[in-house]
């Protein structure tokens, strides 16, 4: 038997039989930087009882002004690890797959074969961003995507809308523009922010993990992508129209 003692707040807003059926969920989360790793612990704490992770990524100082599991102690270790133990440490019961492999276009496949109940997809690279949102359509899987979190400071500005309406966003765009070419124009929800991009925050990467560039971020932008993308999937699970 489960103890659902700890989410008796939780149950007290969507009561004890939706409790129940959120325990029974797999949700799936790609993606442990600023975005993934908020929506993990989010969709953890709402009483998920079946969670995959998934990011090879290992912490870097420069993650600490925005990802959860970053910290001082912690650089040098790995996301996925460090927010195993931590999901671990809120839901005992919880049963957990860490996967501390980056998402190779190759290897979409075998990640979606355990056909979870929902997917959030917190990936930053647009290649394999790309390559996941074409398997997980092709095998009409429920799916919420983030976009760019960065070189935006509002967050009462974010939006839930299908791909096919998000715009201001330069990754976004690249998105949509990748994905037309596998023959797919709508049917993804997505949370985006229609703020204009401040422009100057723009450096260019080495172009490891599929990423030539990126945006300065503000610590509570990918925080609010995460909270936002988890109320998505949790509101999905429990039956609410969004």
């Amino acid at each position: 038997m489960k103890d659902f003692s700890w989410l008796s707040r939780t149950s007290l807003l969507i009561g004890e039989e939706v409790l129940k059926r959120l325990s029974e969920k797999h949700v799936l989360i790609v993606g442990m930087g600023g975005v993934g790793s908020f929506a993990a612990e989010f969709v953890a704490r709402a009483g998920i009882g079946k969670i995959t992770i998934i990011d090879g990524d290992i912490i870097d100082t420069t993650n600490r002004n925005r990802q959860l599991p970053a910290l001082h102690s912690t650089i040098g270790q790995s996301k996925s690890a460090v927010m195993a133990t931590r999901l671990l440490d809120i839901n005992p019961e919880l049963e957990l797959t860490n996967i501390a492999n980056f998402i190779d276009p190759d290897k979409v496949e075998q990640c979606l074969a355990t056909s979870p109940d929902f997917i959030i997809d917190a990936i930053d690279s647009i290649t394999p961003k790309v390559q996941f949102l074409v398997q997980a359509y092709a095998h009409q899987l429920p799916i919420v995507s983030s976009m760019g979190a960065g070189a935006k400071l509002d967050p009462t500005q974010l939006q839930v809308v299908d791909i096919s309406k998000t715009y201001n966003c330069p990754f976004a765009q690249q998105i949509r523009k990748n994905l037309k070419s596998h023959g797919i124009y709508k049917g993804i929800t997505t949370v985006f922010s229609p703020e204009e991009i401040i422009k100057e925050s723009l450096m260019h990467t080495d172009g490891k993990n599929y990423k030539k560039s990126a945006y300065g971020t503000i610590s509570y932008m990918p925080a609010t992508f995460g909270a936002v993308v988890a109320s998505v999937a949790i509101r999905k699970l429990i039956g609410e129209a969004i």
